[in-house]
């Protein structure tokens, strides 16, 4: 994702998964949300690809928890200002969490994020390969054991243990 930052020439950057669509005429939200120049990003709210009513759920509870908590993931399309993100060294080489932790630094530098009420669309396929429960148990957990402080290269042995 580094390597795709430093090649782009626009002033805004869009980090999406490659299971993730953008809601209708994203770029135009995007360039209006960051018309306040206070805002340095944000990211869209989230739709998982399914009509298990767990995932719409789960869909609602991520959107939620990245409004209250202003740390959206990288599957709701984070976007940035690239001379922000520049500024900030980018993400970390790491292989798991790089978008968590982006987000920290943000938050931790007091920056301003917008998040779009549009949704993005992601695919249900990990969730349902893996097993709905098993895969939300596992993810929670990851996170709050990276918020403590485990190191991202130890925590990704598990993340990629089943998928």
């Amino acid at each position: 994702m580094n390597a795709g930052a430093a090649a782009a020439r626009g002033e805004i950057l869009i980090f999406l998964h490659a299971d993730t669509t953008l809601p209708d005429n994203a770029i135009g939200k995007i360039n209006q949300a960051l018309q306040d120049r206070d805002y340095i990003g944000g990211a869209f709210d989230l739709k998982i690809d399914s009509n298990r009513l767990f995932l719409k759920y789960i869909s609602v509870r991520a959107s939620l928890r990245s409004r209250w908590n202003r740390i959206p993931y990288g599957d709701q399309a984070i976007f940035i200002r690239k001379k922000y993100f520049d500024q900030i060294g980018g993400f970390k080489e790491i292989p798991l969490m790089e978008d968590v932790d982006l987000m920290r630094r943000i938050k931790k530098d007091r920056k301003k994020i917008f998040i779009l009420p549009d949704k993005v669309t992601t695919s249900a396929r990990r969730w349902e390969s893996d097993g709905v429960l098993y895969t939300t148990m596992r993810n929670q957990i990851l996170v709050r054991l990276f918020y403590l402080g485990i190191n991202p290269h130890k925590l990704a042995k598990y993340y990629w243990r089943r998928s």
